[in-house]
């Protein structure tokens, strides 16, 4: 008997800790200044909830239980605040340098970055100027991509759409963007020579967001192992360019990773070769998931809402009918897509491919009469607007009419946040969404083969079976 206590002693003591652990954080949580909120069980935080609930659950009961201006919980190991609302959306836009700089969790980026890079900050990671991103791919230098995307798309649906009577949205547009983000980032064309990259790229998006657990067999072991995949590809193409451009001199690339060979930081030093691979795998991710998820959602939307797909079908026509057969798509005719880019941003209110961005708090600093210390994550979230009714009547209704005039009040429609901190490729997004749209419209009627089918969530929300959809080619 007593060796039976002896053993039980320690369980009876660690219970005993952590729930005088647990007792102490939630009184310290009620009686400071800190934002109200949970940080959940010691260790584990409020993990589990979030991922059982999803996001956008998670936000609307703890912005109804707690604050709908910011609460505290815990995610991913850290001390959070969420900040909720326009104004809390405003706040963190607003004091990017001042009180607050970007954060990434470490576990996405053992998946994404070179080991020596993992504990640096973000500011170091990112050793390309901001301003220079702004420079290639603001609309007047994207203008030059409008007809390759639009000649890629053309043969993308050519290849990949016509033959069939049924295809899967979600797959094809993932094989579609990240093809033109090689194309154009890389001047990569061989299929094989993107299909090498494309599967561990696959791996580490589907892996990089799962539990951080380093076992065989696991997401996100799957997505370690490929991040080292992509990683090592990148640097032989890196070289290669290099190579070239040392070669022949007067050899003219006008893509992204040549100007990133050329260009040097604010001491006129060249960036290294494990930099230049880190910007084009943040690039990589950025342009491929995110924007093959917008694709996939505004064509879902147009195969459920055929008066939607009407008015959009009726307007691409138009600038269909003005072109010859063989002309491709120049930025004069995207300008002329104001509906199909109204469903667009309606679809990304409704479905958003991005949740939000991760701050961190370089200062104390208060907001709504709240401390937030020093060293705490933030974290900005489309699901605290994006749905609420204060901001979009009858939310759940897919309602373009939402964009027209002065559109949705400041801050309360923020898919590619706000801010200095605003996603650069924002209008890389735009026309590769509305050139693609353009095509699958102009030759199809889709009608979706399962009406209501279930969408989980990942890093971003996922259809379950792909959306799967009938094609009707038009009559000519």
């Amino acid at each position: 008997m007593d060796a039976f206590y002896t053993y039980l002693l320690p369980f009876v003591i660690l219970l005993a800790s952590l729930s005088l652990v647990f007792r102490l954080r939630k009184r310290n949580v009620g009686t400071s200044k800190h934002p109200p909120g949970s940080t959940g069980w010691p260790m584990v935080g409020e993990n589990m909830e979030f991922v059982m609930s999803g996001p956008e659950k998670f936000v609307y009961e703890r912005m109804n239980k707690y604050s709908p201006e910011v609460f505290q919980t815990s995610l991913l190991g850290e001390r959070m605040a969420v900040f909720c609302g326009p104004a809390g959306n405003k706040f963190l836009f607003s004091n990017e340098t001042k009180l607050l700089t970007s954060w990434w969790p470490q576990s996405m980026k053992k998946a994404l970055l070179f080991p020596s890079f993992v504990e640096n900050s973000l500011k170091e990671v990112t050793a390309l100027q901001r301003s220079f991103m702004h420079d290639i791919l603001k609309p007047e230098a994207l203008k030059h991509y409008i007809p390759v995307m639009d000649s890629m798309a053309r043969q993308h649906l050519k290849t990949e759409w016509t033959p069939h009577k049924q295809v899967k949205i979600s797959p094809l547009s993932k094989k579609y963007t990240f093809a033109l983000a090689c194309k154009l980032f890389m001047s990569i064309e061989d299929p094989e020579h993107v299909e090498r990259l494309a599967k561990p790229f696959t791996l580490v998006t589907s892996g990089m967001f799962s539990v951080p657990i380093d076992f065989p067999g696991t997401a996100y072991n799957g997505a370690i192992k490929g991040g080292k995949m992509v990683r090592a590809e990148l640097l032989a193409i890196i070289r290669q360019r290099k190579k070239e451009l040392s070669a022949n001199k007067e050899m003219v690339f006008e893509d992204l990773l040549s100007r990133m060979l050329l260009v040097t930081d604010e001491d006129g030093n060249f960036l290294n070769e494990m930099e230049i691979s880190n910007n084009i795998i943040g690039l990589l991710v950025a342009s491929h998931e995110t924007t093959s998820t917008a694709v996939t959602f505004v064509l879902n939307y147009l195969a459920e809402l055929p008066h939607i797909f009407s008015e959009v079908y009726k307007e691409q026509m138009e600038i269909a009918k003005s072109k010859g057969s063989d002309e491709l798509l120049n930025w004069e005719d995207i300008e002329k897509m104001k509906y199909s880019w109204n469903v667009a941003r309606e679809s990304l209110r409704l479905a958003p491919p991005g949740q939000g961005a991760f701050r961190e708090a370089i200062t104390d600093f208060t907001f709504a009469g709240f401390t937030i210390p020093k060293g705490w994550k933030t974290f900005w979230t489309v699901h605290s607007t994006h749905k609420n009714v204060k901001y979009f009547p009858n939310p759940e209704k897919f309602d373009p009419s939402r964009f027209e005039g002065s559109g949705p009040a400041p801050y309360t429609f923020v898919p590619f946040g706000g801010g200095p901190r605003m996603c650069p490729g924002k209008e890389y997004a735009r026309l590769e969404i509305l050139v693609f749209m353009h095509n699958v419209v102009t030759k199809f009627k889709i009608e979706k083969a399962i009406p209501n089918e279930k969408i989980t969530f990942h890093a971003s929300p996922t259809p379950m079976s792909g959306v799967p959809v009938h094609l009707h080619p038009h009559e000519k």
